[in-house]
């Protein structure tokens, strides 16, 4: 088993870019895929003048890699009404649905696509936990989980800054193969728009 080191956050426009990247890798039995959760943007509320940055990097990463922005999320955006983003409430809601069962990856890939399809609010915990009714989680559990990992939250983004800094790993999304006792940072943007190029790579490194 050789392992990948995948430094991201569920609200990096460039990580969910990356996602059909990401599903290749976790399908590769080969491969054990370690996440670490960066903690980008804690609450914060985006000053609409910062709103047209994103919509344009948006249109940047979805011709770079294919990935579908909504219409729904754009809409959310540019609407003069507040607009939310929180990297800390969908990670505590990733670390549970991993604990409770959901593939990492796929767990991943639904906050994604609530937020960058669909326009979700997700620096709320109903939104949420609205999601993960969708993926069959028993929702009494998930409230009782949901409270517990307020704690490994932190924890794990702490254990993650200090895997960067060790790393030199300085943004997201950021894969690091580790073998034979070697690091080595995988060219993942080289392959963006191009999963079978991707996968005849990640083979190859086997």
């Amino acid at each position: 088993m050789v392992n990948v080191h995948y430094f991201f956050d569920p609200m990096c426009g460039w990580c969910y870019g990356a996602t059909s990247l990401i599903s290749i890798l976790a399908e590769i039995s080969e491969f054990e895929i370690t996440y670490h959760p960066g903690g980008m943007i804690p609450t914060r509320a985006i000053a609409p003048s910062f709103r047209q940055h994103i919509l344009q990097a948006d249109e940047q990463i979805e011709a770079m890699t294919k990935a579908h922005f909504g219409d729904a999320y754009k809409a959310r955006v540019a609407n003069s009404g507040e607009f939310v983003l929180d990297s800390y409430l969908p990670t505590q809601a990733f670390l549970v649905g991993i604990e409770m069962g959901i593939k990492p990856h796929i767990m991943l890939k639904a906050i994604q696509e609530a937020h960058y399809q669909e326009g979700k609010e997700l620096d709320k915990s109903e939104e949420l936990q609205a999601l993960a009714i969708t993926l069959g989680i028993n929702e009494t559990t998930w409230k009782a989980k949901m409270v517990d990992a307020k704690a490994l939250v932190m924890e794990k983004i702490k254990e993650s800054h200090t895997l960067m800094s060790k790393m030199q790993v300085s943004g997201y999304p950021t894969l690091i193969i580790e073998k034979d006792g070697r690091l080595q940072r995988l060219p993942h943007s080289s392959y963006y728009g191009k999963p079978m190029e991707w996968k005849t790579y990640l083979t190859s490194l086997i």
